[in-house]
């Protein structure tokens, strides 16, 4: 197991703002999930039932939760939140976590938040600023880099400012009333 140094973990301020950021996108996600239900269920009883079920709306709400991090850490180890303030998941190896682990991870932050939110207040005082659920799951944050604003090695912003400068010279040229 390869250790990443509590210099490279991102601050308990830099966390709490891409949750933050993550919050929004989640309640606005919850509500269009649990709407098409309702439309759903409105259709379907044919205007006989207009309101949800307690149980499938709290059903909906934990798995649309749950589908938001799991995809989002699966796909890139980031959702947008964590992208906007560089904070990366990683397993205990650096690699990308497994659904597994990022199930694992969702159903223990709910217990460090369930104990009071100790378990997120945990990385103030544990060595490698860890929550109770980066032991669990077995996966860490860590802080990028910052971006230079450069051109990566492999030339990937150089190729991509080219293509974006292509596109607009094509679309603006024959606009152009010279």
């Amino acid at each position: 197991m390869t250790e990443i140094s509590a210099k490279n973990s991102p601050s308990l301020l830099r966390r709490l703002a891409a949750m933050v950021y993550d919050t929004f996108l989640v309640v606005a996600l919850i509500a269009v999930v649990n709407a098409i239900a309702l439309m759903v269920v409105v259709r379907v009883t044919a205007g006989e039932q207009q309101v949800l079920n307690a149980h499938l709306v709290q059903l909906l709400t934990a798995l649309s939760v749950v589908g938001f991090f799991c995809l989002f850490w699966l796909k890139n180890g980031q959702t947008l939140g964590m992208q906007a303030w560089r904070i990366k998941l990683v397993d205990f190896s650096g690699g990308p976590p497994s659904f597994g682990k990022t199930l694992l991870r969702c159903c223990g932050a709910v217990l460090s938040a369930a104990c009071l939110g100790i378990g997120y207040l945990w990385c103030l005082v544990d060595r490698n600023k860890r929550y109770w659920h980066d032991y669990l799951s077995r996966t860490e944050l860590i802080l990028l880099p910052k971006a230079s604003g450069k051109a990566t090695t492999d030339g990937t912003l150089n190729a991509r400012y080219s293509r974006a400068c292509g596109f607009f010279s094509s679309v603006c040229t024959p606009l152009d009333l010279h």
